[in-house]
């Protein structure tokens, strides 16, 4: 009876230790979702969300004394999934960190391997670029260690950051204000804005004029514009240049062609999107802040469920700085490419874009993970933000494999005394790439069928007076541009500085364009200052090549961050005791407090200006600063329309006496009725102007540029 007993017992033990489950740890339920469906039952997959671990928050957490040993401590909030990944990980047969593929995600898998005690020689460490299938179950068959060089790498990266922001900013706080902060790249962006400015603010227009003509071939009119004298470019400075240009004509004589060119012009496709690529693209042509942007890209890649496939990844990795793409997505897209718009629009050699300096090429380009996953099958699976996003990265993927638009080309020289015009005509011969990929451009501009030696007819000439415009303002696109062309940065890092330089109040967004505010000018100046290697952008980018080369196994991390501190840790201490406390001066309101009486001041806070009674804190009185239209409130006949700002900084319009008054817009009121329902009248902003319509959609005026 016992050994029947016994035989039983190491039976189910056996059993047992068979049925375990292999443990899958990723950071988002999503991406497990979809990659558990992929593994099937032998395998759990569960969320780590996130990081699990990191310095504390409460303090500096380097051993500045023992060759920078990070603090690093459990994130508050995680305690009860590191224990419920603590108790699944024990149970596991096998355990596999599959975090995203790139050094934030090498050392989310070290920390988890350290909070597990799992054993750092194993090879427990897969990474897929796209969550696909077959990418996932490829990875499966080859899993690896933990590469230390890209935690080093990420671990300098963060240490720099840490001494950096938690040396300044307790600086800023007792020498300017609470709640400020100062990291290594957000004050570059800062500066870059900042330098736009005082060049906008310095610059002197020159003026300049122009005479565009309009030429006439039998009944055939067409434009062309002043160019020189005796075929040579010539400038026209001022009207009184314009006025002897014109007087060399004679209205009533013909005008010789005397050259025309005929040309093919090929205009190539672009690579598919990097990071910073889609980033700026869909700023441009989605009108996407950048947090937003990736915020789907992330949706994107790590599934979404498309009906009877279920839940799939639908984009490669999104963080990337490569135009590479594998050979079995060329194929695919070649393949697409052949069925659908035929064998002309396959490029033999698809675009291969040039990688920026210091570019990882560690992944793919971001592109579909199927190009037969088209945006319009999906549109009915996706919000709007991500249909459009999948939209921008299929066409531009789709576009990079596709064959060069050709464009016929023609260049005519007009003459007669010696004053030259000049005309550009161009037709699209070939759409190409501009099958799936427009950008605004590729609108024909036709000229007459001219020919050297033929007499055209003068019809009218507008002389205009023009002026130099100074550099325009960032927006977040060409932010990006500019960080990415210095070598600032990395593409995981652009959206969290954007938002951080916005969310301390040192710029603000105008129009879709950076202001630097007047708290961001104090912080640039204290740091330019007195920590001039912080904003210098070649000392910057330096530093990130030699993060780099600790990823690639050729830099020590340790001597990295203590080639930068040393003299670092001086200049902080040389500003502590150099600088003196700044203050923000409060300016006159004009009014008085309702509540006490005493004046009003306008004072500055974290998120902008506000009013505040002057006997704070006796008085804690405060209002916003809104900003009247010189509209009355179409609603109530009563308040003023002002400007306010939603929960995501967006403008819109509404009554000064709410909430007594709910009246509210997102387009500006004019204080006009339509003319056909007695509905107020809006202006609304489209492109290329602006235009006054009637919300009900029944009366529009002309645009207005």
């Amino acid at each position: 009876m016992a050994a029947t007993t016994t035989k039983k017992t190491k039976t189910t033990k056996t059993k047992r230790r068979k049925n375990r489950k292999k443990l899958v740890i990723v950071e988002s339920p999503a991406k497990a979702k979809t990659i558990e469906k992929y593994l099937g039952r032998t395998y759990k997959v569960m969320a780590s969300l996130g990081h699990v671990r990191d310095l504390p928050k409460s303090k500096m957490g380097v051993d500045v004394e023992n060759n920078y040993e990070p603090h690093y401590i459990s994130i508050r909030g995680k305690g009860d999934v590191i224990k419920e990944l603590r108790s699944e990980a024990k149970k596991a047969k096998q355990v596999y960190l599959a975090a995203d593929p790139d050094r934030e995600g090498e050392s989310i898998a070290w920390h988890l391997s350290h909070l597990l005690n799992l054993d750092p020689t194993e090879k427990n460490r897969v990474v897929f670029n796209e969550i696909t299938k077959d990418a996932v179950k490829d990875a499966f068959k080859t899993p690896r260690t933990i590469d230390m060089d890209l935690v080093d790498a990420q671990q300098a990266r963060r240490i720099l950051d840490r001494l950096v922001g938690y040396s300044i900013s307790p600086l800023l706080w007792k020498k300017v204000k609470k709640g400020l902060s100062a990291g290594r790249v957000q004050s570059i962006a800062l500066k870059l804005i900042i330098d736009r400015e005082n060049e906008i603010k310095v610059f002197v227009p020159d003026e300049y004029w122009t005479i565009d003509s309009e030429f006439k071939l039998k009944r055939t009119k067409f434009a062309a514009s002043f160019y020189g004298l005796a075929g040579k470019k010539h400038a026209l400075p001022d009207n009184d240049e314009v006025q002897k240009m014109l007087a060399k004509l004679d209205r009533d004589q013909p005008f010789d062609v005397t050259k025309v060119t005929r040309k093919e012009r090929k205009r190539t496709p672009q690579p598919p999107f990097t990071t910073s690529a889609m980033q700026q693209e869909a700023n441009k042509k989605l009108n996407f802040r950048t947090r937003k942007t990736m915020m789907a890209a992330q949706q994107l890649y790590e599934g979404i469920n498309i009906g009877k496939e279920g839940s799939q990844g639908l984009i490669t990795y999104m963080r990337t700085d490569s135009t590479r793409i594998s050979v079995i997505a060329k194929h695919e897209a070649s393949s697409f490419i052949h069925e659908k718009y035929g064998a002309e629009y396959a490029a033999t050699k698809p675009i291969k874009g040039k990688l920026p300096e210091g570019a990882q090429d560690a992944h793919e380009a971001i592109r579909p993970s199927s190009v037969y996953r088209t945006p319009a099958d999906l549109k009915q699976y996706l919000t709007n933000d991500q249909y459009k996003l999948y939209s921008l990265i299929w066409n531009r993927f789709m576009a990079s494999q596709m064959t060069n638009a050709m464009m016929d080309t023609m260049a005519v020289t007009i003459e007669q005394n010696g004053v030259t015009f000049r005309a550009n005509g161009s037709k699209l011969k070939f759409e190409g790439f501009l099958k799936v990929y427009k950008d605004g451009k590729e609108k024909d501009n036709l000229l007459p069928d001219l020919k050297e030696g033929d007499q055209l007819t003068l019809s009218k000439t507008d002389p205009a007076q023009h002026f130099t415009q100074p550099p325009a303002r960032f927006s977040e696109a060409n932010l990006i541009k500019a960080l990415e062309e210095n070598g600032v940065g990395r593409p995981s890092t652009y959206a969290p500085t954007l938002d951080t330089i916005q969310r301390r109040y040192y710029v603000k967004l105008v129009g879709r364009r950076f202001e630097p505010t007047e708290l961001g000018e104090i912080v640039n100046t204290i740091i330019q200052d007195y920590f001039p290697d912080i904003v210098d952008i070649n000392f910057t980018a330096g530093l990130e090549k030699q993060l780099d080369g600790i990823e690639e196994g050729e830099q020590d991390w340790v001597k990295v961050v203590d080639t930068f501190y040393q003299p670092f840790s001086k200049e902080v201490s040389h500003a502590q005791d150099t600088i003196e406390k700044i203050q923000i001066k409060d300016e006159p309101a004009g009014f008085d407090c309702d509540i006490c009486g005493a004046p009003m001041v306008i004072k500055m806070g974290r998120y902008g200006k506000f009013y505040a009674c002057s006997r704070f804190p006796d008085c804690r009185n405060t209002k916003p600063i809104v900003k009247e239209i010189g509209v009355v409130c179409p609603k109530c006949h009563k308040g003023q329309v002002i400007e306010r700002k939603s929960k995501k900084n967006r403008l819109f319009y509404g009554c000064s006496r709410y909430p007594d008054c709910d009246f509210v817009t997102w387009d500006k009121p004019i204080g006009r009725d339509c003319p056909k329902d007695g509905h107020f009248l809006v202006e609304k902003k489209i492109k290329g102007g602006v235009q006054v319509i009637c919300p009900n959609g029944d009366y529009e005026e002309p645009v207005q540029k």
